[in-house]
């Protein structure tokens, strides 16, 4: 059960309260910021919680047993703190969200109602709507390891055990004349060959799109430089000359593992499970299959 601070329930017992709502968010790559629907700047656990977007919540509703509730918060896109490039670019995607009640009249009274994650986030101009998802939510992810041919370990972590620092299967590049907010004209990566960098992933290095990441969804070469078509579009297009960083991607298959990164000691898959055909497959005489001998 909640506790409500004395002095807080002392002054929600009153005949007159002044409350008012702060949102403090955190983005997945560690900035935080404050937020409130109030007309003045409050500070909440040692956060400023600035006005000026015109935030609104929902009522946040819980769904029956531990299925995921929810609400939304709605706004406009305005000030450093919250705009359209940043959104566009995904910094605020499944950032955490703490709310909170708070006297504004002494902000030392609060009370953290709930946490959440935010969600789908819908435009309209300048306006804005994000999904804030309850905690519960995450125990709808799928949990421990995927039985299937392919790899599940993600290329570089610790269980593949790749460094993607090795100058084999990382560059760093400045983008060239002619590209746009989906596919990207790099020079300077003649070396590697076509489809190299397919599935994996682009990082901006500088500039107002600092930290945008995407998966790059096809490499191939040409006479201007390495032309990289981007999963995820740009918010906006990069200037000449912008530094990025690329990274070798992997389909996870074993063939790849042992030709291109030379590590099926970890690969993480298990490419001679039977798969459906095998499992309704019959014995053939001399067919040279399905004579139970052994398949690798």
């Amino acid at each position: 059960m909640k506790q409500i601070p004395p002095d807080l329930a002392a002054h929600l017992g009153g005949r007159g309260t002044t409350l008012c709502a702060c949102w403090i968010v955190e983005r997945g790559d560690g900035v935080t910021y404050g937020f409130t629907d109030h007309d003045r700047p409050l500070s909440i656990e040692g956060i400023l919680c600035e006005p000026g977007n015109g935030l609104a919540a929902s009522a946040m509703t819980d769904g029956p047993g531990l299925a995921s509730g929810g609400g939304d918060v709605s706004g406009t896109l305005s000030g450093s703190a919250l705009n359209a490039r940043d959104l566009e670019a995904g910094f605020w995607d499944g950032a955490e969200v703490r709310a909170y009640v708070v006297n504004w009249a002494d902000p030392a009274q609060h009370l953290l109602q709930r946490r959440a994650r935010i969600g789908e986030v819908v435009r309209d101009g300048e306006a804005f709507r994000a999904e804030l998802r309850g905690l519960a939510h995450l125990l709808e992810a799928k949990q421990g390891r995927v039985f299937s041919k392919t790899c599940d370990a993600d290329l570089g972590d610790a269980r593949c055990g790749i460094d993607l620092s090795d100058p084999a299967f990382s560059a760093l590049a400045s983008v060239g004349a002619g590209s746009d907010r989906h596919s990207l004209i790099v020079p300077g990566l003649d070396g590697f060959s076509a489809r190299w960098f397919t599935g994996g992933r682009l990082t901006v290095e500088e500039g107002a799109l600092q930290g945008f990441a995407s998966e790059i969804a096809s490499h191939r070469p040409e006479a201007s430089g390495a032309v990289l078509v981007l999963w995820q579009a740009l918010p906006e297009p990069l200037d000449e000359g912008t530094l990025v960083r690329v990274t070798a991607g992997c389909d996870k298959r074993l063939e790849t593992c042992l030709a291109k990164f030379t590590n099926t000691l970890n690969f993480r898959g298990f490419p001679h499970m039977p798969g459906t055909d095998f499992v309704l497959s019959y014995p053939n005489r001399n067919t040279g299959e399905n004579d139970g001998g052994a398949r690798v």
